[in-house]
Parts: C-alpha cells; sequence; structure tokens
C-alpha cells in the first residue's frame, strides 16, 4: 500500500515539477501557460489521489475528513486551473500579445 502512494505522489512530484520547467524553458506566454497548467493540473490530480487513498485505506475520521478535503480540492482545482488558463491567454491575446513561431492565427481574421 506505501509503494502506491509513494508512486502516486512521485508521479504528481514530477508533473508539477515538469510545470515549473515548461515556466522557464517555454518561449512566450502561449506555451508557459499550456505547459504550466497541464502538468500542475495531472501533478495535482496524482497528489490528491494519494491523499484520498491514504484517508480512506488508514480509517478515522480525522483520515477520512482529510481525504474528502482533498476531494473537494481536486474538484475545485479541476474548475478553476482551465478556466483561469483560458482567461489569462484571452487577456493576453486582447492585450496584443501574439505568439512566437510560425503559427497560424484565425483570430486576426475575425472583426
Amino acid at each position: 500500500m506505501h509503494i502506491f502512494l509513494y508512486v502516486l505522489f512521485g508521479i504528481g512530484v514530477a508533473f508539477n515539477g515538469l510545470g515549473a520547467l515548461a515556466l522557464i524553458r517555454f518561449p512566450d506566454v502561449y506555451t508557459r501557460l499550456h505547459g504550466a497548467t497541464k502538468c500542475t493540473t495531472f501533478g495535482s490530480i496524482f497528489t490528491a489521489v494519494a491523499v484520498i487513498v491514504y484517508g480512506f485505506a488508514r480509517g478515522g475520521t480525522t483520515y477520512q475528513t482529510l481525504a474528502i478535503h482533498a476531494i473537494i480540492a481536486l474538484l475545485a482545482l479541476l474548475i478553476t486551473n482551465p478556466t483561469g488558463s483560458h482567461a489569462i491567454a484571452r487577456a493576453s491575446y486582447r492585450s496584443g500579445i501574439k505568439p512566437k513561431g510560425a503559427v497560424v492565427d484565425k483570430l486576426e481574421d475575425r472583426s
């Protein structure tokens, strides 16, 4: 059981680390936002699942309460992370920040 939890936490930490690396390495706001959002969402899912599994496997009201709080936090994260990412990307685009590289921008043709 502990090995399974360590694997879940390890995957979560690895993806959160990759999300932090994406903020440093990617060239513009859109690719940074994409890399950081996808990786940290995926990493946080694995971390929260590890907490949920531990809370229900351990038993007791304290650990089950911890697991329920992790479920609520996971649901909030799954709703707010993509929504916030979209809002930042949209605000960046509307403020005139263009993507770097060879990108076909179909939104520019709209009035």
